[in-house]
């Protein structure tokens, strides 16, 4: 099971997104929150492997609550959910540690896809926002490039190999299953890679990734 945290100020949208999620059996809402704070101290009680996080929230907004997560529980990954769309709070998402970026408006099926692939240590924007990430990564690719091969260049070439397949969207479970290792070895390598680059989450590296040339 993948046990879940729900945090929105809104019954009724909890209420869509929980009977959304009830359709997969393997996802278990084990609480829910209607403010930031509250979010926080479920998801340090709970330990959920999983929190949803609207970003406009009262008491503490969504992406306060979700960096204190990161912080406070580092076992749960965070999935920002929201009707917002704007670059600002994709980039303030990601670098405050959020695996996923999903839309309200979007289709069912991305929220459940988005919530396996982040459970099982990956990354998952919706494709609307994916195509924000990858217009601003274009226009940004030929003065950053150079700084992220540098970056690139203080690991070692399994690390550089593991991050290729990570900045494609791999899984700790499909990279174990591409290079025939076991996934504890693709975790470590991970961590190791997160902390040579400076980072805080996949999502981040694999921006390096794709900077770097490491993904085509």
């Amino acid at each position: 099971m993948i046990r879940l945290l729900l945090a929105d100020d809104e019954a009724m949208i909890r209420a869509g997104v929980r009977a959304i999620l009830a359709a997969d059996p393997s996802l278990d809402v084990v609480a829910e929150a209607d403010d930031g704070r509250a979010a926080v101290d479920l998801a340090i009680s709970h330990h959920p492997d999983v929190a949803l996080l609207d970003i406009r929230m009262p008491v503490l907004d969504g992406l306060a609550a979700a960096a204190e997560i990161r912080r406070a529980a580092p076992g749960t990954a965070v999935v920002m959910l929201t009707t917002f769309g704007e670059d600002d709070y994709i980039a303030r998402a990601i670098d405050v540690g959020a695996s996923g970026f999903l839309l309200k408006s979007g289709d069912p099926r991305e929220l459940i896809a988005g919530i396996h692939a982040v459970a099982e240590g990956g990354a998952y924007l919706s494709p609307r926002v994916a195509q924000r990430v990858i217009t601003q990564l274009a226009a940004g690719r030929v003065s950053r490039g150079a700084a992220a091969r540098d970056r690139v260049a203080a690991l070692t070439e399994r690390e550089r190999e593991v991050l290729a397949l990570l900045g494609s969207g791999l899984s700790n479970a499909e990279i174990a299953r591409r290079l025939h290792i076991v996934e504890g070895t693709v975790k470590a390598y991970v961590s190791a890679i997160l902390t040579r680059l400076d980072v805080r989450n996949r999502v981040q590296a694999a921006i390096i990734a794709h900077e770097a040339g490491l993904v085509a």
